[in-house]
């Protein structure tokens, strides 16, 4: 799962995350990545890997209904989170 949205400040988003840390494991979450670019100190990039797609609708219908409903649940989000489930392509050598 691919997700990218727009945050308030980095320190309080990192926060709200780590909160979540056991919901991303009993979600499936095998590994995660979290990446801000380098000219937007305003906006945050987390790639999650699943284990299979149902793993990864389940937590993106979580994020939707549940995380990103509130405020209080989601302190440091900005704007509206785009989150999109990819699968891998492979590619010749």
């Amino acid at each position: 799962m691919h997700i990218e949205h727009a945050i308030t400040d980095l320190s309080t988003w990192v926060e709200a995350f780590n909160r979540f840390e056991q919901a991303r494991r009993d979600a499936g979450v095998t590994s995660q990545q979290v990446h801000q670019p380098v000219d937007d100190e305003q906006y945050i990039v987390v790639d999650l890997d699943f284990g299979d797609d149902e793993a990864a609708i389940g937590f993106k219908e979580f994020l939707e209904q549940v995380i990103w409903q509130t405020p209080d649940m989601s302190p440091g989000l900005a704007g509206s989170p785009r989150a999109r489930i990819l699968r891998e392509v492979r590619t010749a050598p």
